[in-house]
C-alpha cells in the first residue's frame, strides 16, 4: 500500500513537471507570435513552481518571461520594463544562457530609451523621465541617461526630481562632453559622424571618406548649473540659486557656458546690471560671438542705455550680417527718439516761435525716420514674417511722402498675413 502511494505521488509529480514544461513552451510560442498577454498568463501559472525544474528550464522560463513583459518595447509600461529587466538579470545570474540573457538586457535598454523618446514626443515627460532613470540604473550607472532623465523631469515640472538628478550628476563630476569622430563622404561631400574612431579610420583607409576630424562637444556643466539655479528660482530660493552657481564656477571661473549660465541667472532675477557685467566679461573671452553682443544689447537696452545698446547691436551685425533681430532692434532704438520728438511737436502751440520750432523738429524727425529705413528694410529682407517691421516701414514711407513705397510694403503685409 505504501509503495503504491509513493508511486502515485511520483506519477502526480511527473505529470505536474510535464505540465509546467508545456506551459513554458506554449509561452515561448506566444512570445514568438507577439501574443504577449497570452504568454504572461501562461507563465503566471508556473511562477511559483518553475524553480523545481533544472537550471536549463529555469533559464528558459526567465528569458521567456523577460521577452513577454518587454513586449514590443514601445507601448511597454515602466512596470513591465522593470519586470522584464529583473527576469533577464536573474537569467544572467543563473548563467545557463548568459550570452542570450545579456543580449536581451541590451535590447531592453535600447527599447527603454526609444520608448522614452516616443514619450517625449508626446509630451509625456514624467513617464520619459522615469524610463530614462531606469535606463540609467540598468546601464551600469550610465550618466548620459541620468542627464536626459533630469531634463525630462524638468520639462515635466517635477522640480524636486530634476534637482535630485542634477545634484547626482554634479556629485559624479559629470561633464557630458563627447568626441565626435567625423570624416567627409567622398560621394556626397557631407561630413559624417561615426560610432567610433576605429570605424571612421577604416572608412578613410578604404577611400570612401576623407578629411578625418575629431570634434569635441562642449561640456554640459554650465547647462546643469543653470538648470539647478533656475529650479531654485522657481522654488523662490534665490540665495541657493546664486550659491549653486558660485560652487559651479569655483572650479572653472572662465568657463564660458558657466558664465553664460550665471548671466542668465541674474537676468532671470531682474538684475540687469550684474547681467551686463558678466556678459561684458564673456565678450572679452569670446569677441567673435554675435549672439553675446546681441544679448548685451538687449540687457543694456533694458537698463535704458540706448546708445550703448545700439553699439552692441551694430557689433552683432558686424559679426553676423544675417541677424535680423539685431537690425530690428537698431531701428527700434532709432525710432525711440522719433517718438520723443513727436510728443514735443504735439505740445507746441500756434505762435510764430512755436511754428518755427515745429518746422525744426519736423526736419529732425524726417532725418531720424530716414536713418531707421535701411535697418527696417534689412529686417524684412531677412525675416519675411516680421509684420511689425513692415508696418513701421509703411508708416515711415507715408510720413516721408514716399507713398508708392508705402503701398508696396502694404502688399508685403498682406502676403505675410496670408501665409
Amino acid at each position: 500500500m505504501k509503495t503504491k502511494m509513493i508511486f502515485t505521488l511520483l506519477l502526480c509529480f511527473s505529470i505536474s513537471i510535464y505540465a509546467q514544461k508545456r506551459e513554458i513552451r506554449d509561452a515561448e510560442k506566444a512570445v514568438e507570435n507577439k501574443e504577449y498577454d497570452e504568454a504572461k498568463s501562461l507563465l503566471k501559472q508556473v511562477e511559483d513552481t518553475y524553480t523545481n525544474e533544472n537550471e536549463r528550464w529555469q533559464s528558459t522560463y526567465l528569458l521567456t518571461k523577460g521577452n513577454a513583459y518587454l513586449g514590443d518595447g514601445l507601448s511597454t509600461s515602466i512596470e513591465d520594463f522593470k519586470t522584464a529587466a529583473q527576469a533577464f538579470q536573474e537569467a544572467i545570474d543563473l548563467g545557463e544562457d548568459e550570452e542570450d540573457a545579456i543580449a536581451a538586457m541590451d535590447k531592453l535598454r535600447a527599447d527603454l530609451v526609444n520608448s522614452a523618446v516616443e514619450d517625449q514626443k508626446k509630451k509625456k515627460n514624467l513617464v520619459a523621465a522615469n524610463k530614462l532613470y531606469e535606463s540609467y540604473k540598468l546601464g551600469k550607472q550610465d550618466t548620459l541617461y541620468l542627464y536626459y532623465a533630469a531634463n525630462s523631469a524638468l520639462n515635466a515640472g517635477e522640480y524636486d526630481m530634476a534637482l535630485d538628478y542634477y545634484k547626482t550628476l554634479i556629485d559624479l563630476d559629470y561633464n557630458g562632453s563627447q568626441t565626435l569622430y567625423q570624416a567627409k563622404n567622398v560621394d556626397t561631400g557631407v561630413m559624417e559622424t561615426f560610432g567610433s574612431e576605429v570605424l571612421r579610420d577604416a572608412s578613410v583607409r578604404s577611400g570612401t571618406h576623407v578629411e578625418p576630424n575629431d570634434e569635441v562637444t562642449p561640456s554640459k556643466k554650465g547647462e546643469i548649473a543653470k538648470f539647478v539655479s533656475l529650479i531654485y528660482i522657481e522654488q523662490d530660493k534665490p540665495d541657493q540659486a546664486i550659491e549653486a552657481m558660485k560652487i559651479a564656477k569655483a572650479e572653472n571661473p572662465n568657463d564660458i557656458p558657466l558664465m553664460q549660465a550665471e548671466a542668465d541667472l541674474y537676468y532671470k532675477l531682474g538684475d540687469m546690471e550684474r547681467y551686463s557685467e558678466i556678459m561684458s566679461e564673456i565678450s572679452k573671452l569670446s569677441p567673435d560671438d554675435p549672439v553675446i553682443f546681441y544679448n548685451l544689447g538687449v540687457s543694456t537696452e533694458k537698463l535704458e542705455d540706448f546708445d550703448k545698446a545700439k553699439e552692441f547691436y551694430l557689433k552683432a551685425i558686424e559679426l553676423d550680417p544675417e541677424m535680423a533681430n539685431a537690425y530690428n532692434n537698431v531701428a527700434s532704438i532709432i525710432l525711440k527718439e522719433d517718438r520723443i520728438i513727436t510728443e514735443e511737436m504735439n505740445k507746441l502751440g500756434m505762435s510764430t516761435a512755436d511754428t518755427k520750432k515745429y518746422d525744426e523738429l519736423k526736419e529732425k524727425k524726417i532725418q531720424i525716420l530716414q536713418e531707421a529705413i535701411p535697418y527696417l528694410k534689412k529686417t524684412i529682407e531677412l525675416d519675411s514674417t516680421n509684420v511689425n517691421a513692415m508696418k513701421y516701414l509703411k508708416s515711415i514711407y507715408y510720413q516721408t511722402g514716399e507713398n508708392e513705397k508705402a503701398k508696396s510694403i502694404d502688399e508685403l503685409i498682406k502676403t505675410a498675413k496670408a501665409n
